[in-house]
Parts: structure tokens; C-alpha cells; sequence
């Protein structure tokens, strides 16, 4: 597993294409946003292979860990190369062995994996890639008996899909879903600070992030000010060419995920949601291509279609809120629970709020992506988790010696 890290460091230029290739992604944002994290994964994993050889003692029993053996892994096309890393290293760690599906929009990452692993010398049948349409592959990998487990990331429709089909065998199923994730900014927040954190994290990826923090919640008494700070934010991205150094958004990943979210912004339009910056037009100096402009709604209530479904584009709903209590409520009236966000005066007061919020995670004060942190949702985000060492417990079994 060292040997793949040192192989994905060698051949950084060659993921990074595959991004810019597929996604449309920034060139000189890509290896900080998709490559250098999973070449991290693969080395934190290779440090907790170590744990399958660890014995239990309680009394007379003993608690052994075992691989849970096929593992059958379908990946999204946000993210490839994460959410591929994100299931591969605790499988390889556990000792599993594997069949990945990469999304047929993103598949480039995977073949440059295979090329890796083969190169490493991984043993032949340890690492095998199927490339294709999910809707006829996935019901096979779902279903078939040999594989004893299936994680999946994408659309709760898939995935309910996914478990569906996998039920019949009894295989175990991790999953990892939509998100419409609330971000509370409190009164006495820094205001400036928790704007920034909050626009610029739903525009990262050009919003296609499944935890994105897409509904800001934010007081009455500091609602217009943030409003006005959000407009500034949003209007310092240009958007354009991936192979420009000056561009901070790409393309969406495709045109017809383009008009999904164009689909969603006139929803918002027509719901009455205030436009503050961006819409339906393409960005300035743009004539063609799967571009949106980073798009702001205030005014926004709880009930609009634009704040209970994921758009997955660089959009943002802002709402407001009278008091903590009612931040919370709205916060959690949703179907999802995948993450969330909380900026407050300081950690103690801001942790406070996150333990009220129904969501796998909560980042507090302007925190990022940590590979220790377990990833993953409640309720109709899925089940199971990613990352930190519970991501290790979705491919054991544990076995009970009794003397």
C-alpha cells in the first residue's frame, strides 16, 4: 500500500488530467482538491492494516478480526479518485478483496489505479475493474453471490436501489447518499469569517459536493449584512477554462448536469427566492459549455423545493432564523443528515449546537476535511461510514473464540 502512495505521488500529472479531462476541474486547484488527500488515504490505511493481526482477550474468549472478503465498490463522479481511495485502502487494509465500478462519466482515475496496482506488484484478482453503465452493471455487483459486501456513493434513488437488490443475498451494504446540509451562523459570530467559510465551501467543486453546506441559516438581526457579504464572496469566482491559472471555477462535470441545476435555479425563481448574484445566464465571456454562474438565493423559506432537494451546483439558499432554537429545528427538518456546519462565537459554543444537529458530521468554526473523522450520514444519507478507522469496521467481520 506504500509502494501504490509512492506510484500516485510519481504519477500526480497523469490523475490530475484525468480530473481536468473528466470533471472540467481548475488545473492548478485539482491535485489540492482530489489527488493529495487519497494519496494520504493510502498510507493511513497501510498503518491500520496492522490491526487485523490484533486479538481480543475478554476471559475465556477471544475476538479475532477477519476480512469480509468480495467487496464490490461503486463510485461516483464528483469526487473519482477520493471516493475510489476512500473505499480501496480500508479493503486492502482488512485484507479484501475487490471489484470497482467507476462512474462511467469519470473513469479515467481507475484505469490509472489498475496501471498502479499492477505496477506495485498487488497479487492478479485482488484489484478488478469493470467499466460501464451503472444501471446495467451495479444490479449485477448488487446482486451477485459471491460478493459479500457493496459500498456505494451516489443519489439516495440509487441507493435504495442498491440495497434492494442486494437484500435477496444478505450482503452487508455501506452507503453514502445526499446531502442537503444546514450551516448556523449564530448572532455573535464572526460575520465576515463564517460567510466566507460557508459561500466558498458551496462553490468548491463547483458545487458538486455531496456535503456541501447548501442552506445557511443565519439570524435576523444579521441576516442583510451577510447577505451582502455573501453577493462579494460569490462575485470574486471567474468562471471559465479549466486550463487557466486565473479561473476558480471550472465546467460543471457534464451538460446535463448542467441543466438540472438550471432546472433547480428557476425552480427557486418562480418559488420566490430573492436572485442576490448569478441565475440562469451563462458566466460573463462564456458563449458555451456545462457553465453556471455561483448562484445566491435569499429569502428562501424551509419549504421551497430549492431548500429540501439537492441541486448539486454552485448554488446557495440563505435563510433566516429568529432564534437558536428555531435555527436547530430547521436545521434538522430534512430527510437527509449528512453533514452540517456551525460558526459561532467560539469551539465551546458552537459544539454545543453541533451535538442538537441530526447529521453524520459538523464542521465547527471554518474546520476541513480530516481523515480521522468518520464520514457518513443519518436517515436517508445512508448508512455506515468512510474514512478514520471506522471505515476499517465496513469490510471485517469479528470472530468469538469461546474456550
Amino acid at each position: 500500500m506504500n509502494a501504490v502512495a509512492d506510484e500516485m505521488q510519481h504519477r500526480t500529472d497523469d490523475l490530475v488530467d484525468a480530473h481536468v479531462i473528466t470533471m472540467g476541474c481548475p488545473r492548478h486547484l485539482t491535485a489540492g482538491l482530489h489527488i493529495d488527500a487519497p494519496i494520504k488515504a493510502m498510507r493511513f490505511y497501510a498503518d491500520r492494516a496492522r490491526q487485523m493481526e490484533e486479538v481480543e482477550e475478554k476471559g475465556s474468549v477471544l475476538l479475532l478480526k477477519e476480512p469480509i472478503g468480495v467487496c464490490a465498490l461503486i463510485n461516483p463522479w464528483n469526487y473519482p479518485l477520493h471516493q475510489l481511495i476512500g473505499k480501496v485502502a480500508p479493503a486492502l487494509a482488512a485484507g479484501c478483496t475487490i471489484i470497482t465500478k467507476p462512474s462511467g462519466q469519470t473513469p479515467l482515475q481507475d484505469f490509472i489505479m489498475a496501471e498502479i496496482f499492477a505496477a506495485v506488484g498487488l497479487p492478479p484478482g485482488v484489484f478488478n475493474l469493470v467499466s460501464g453503465s451503472g444501471s446495467v452493471i451495479g444490479p449485477n455487483m448488487s446482486s451477485h453471490p459471491d460478493v459479500d459486501m457493496i459500498s456505494f456513493t451516489g443519489s439516495t434513488y440509487a441507493g435504495i436501489k442498491v440495497a434492494a437488490a442486494a437484500a435477496p443475498t444478505v450482503k452487508r451494504v455501506c452507503q453514502e447518499l445526499g446531502g442537503k446540509s444546514p450551516y448556523i451562523i449564530t448572532k455573535d459570530a464572526d460575520l465576515k469569517a463564517a460567510v466566507r467559510y460557508g459561500v466558498e465551501d458551496v462553490m468548491l467543486n463547483t458545487g458538486q459536493t455531496c456535503n456541501a453546506l447548501t442552506r445557511m441559516l443565519v439570524p435576523r438581526s444579521r441576516y442583510e449584512e451577510a447577505v451582502n457579504i455573501a453577493r462579494k464572496i460569490a462575485e470574486e469566482n471567474i468562471v471559465g477554462d479549466p486550463n487557466d491559472k486565473s479561473v476558480t471555477m471550472g465546467p460543471l462535470a457534464s451538460a446535463s448536469q448542467k441543466q438540472i441545476v438550471l432546472k433547480y435555479i428557476k425552480t427557486g425563481i418562480a418559488e420566490g427566492a430573492r436572485i442576490v448574484t448569478g441565475g440562469i445566464d451563462m458566466p460573463p465571456g462564456l458563449h458555451f459549455g456545462a457553465y453556471v454562474q455561483p448562484t445566491i438565493f435569499a429569502d428562501v423559506s424551509s419549504e421551497m423545493v430549492i431548500s429540501r432537494e439537492e441541486i448539486f451546483g454552485p448554488v446557495l439558499c440563505m435563510i433566516v432564523y429568529d432564534d437558536i432554537e428555531a435555527a436547530i429545528e430547521m436545521a434538522n427538518d430534512t430527510v437527509y443528515g449528512l453533514s452540517s456546519g456551525v460558526y459561532a462565537k467560539d469551539k465551546t459554543s458552537a459544539i454545543k449546537i453541533a451535538r442538537q444537529i441530526r447529521a453524520g458530521q459538523c464542521y465547527i468554526q471554518g474546520s476541513y476535511f480530516n481523515l480521522e473523522a468518520p464520514f457518513g450520514g443519518y436517515k436517508q444519507s445512508g448508512n455506515g461510514r468512510e474514512w478514520g478507522d471506522h471505515a476499517m469496521h465496513e469490510y471485517i467481520e469479528t470472530k468469538a473464540i469461546i474456550a
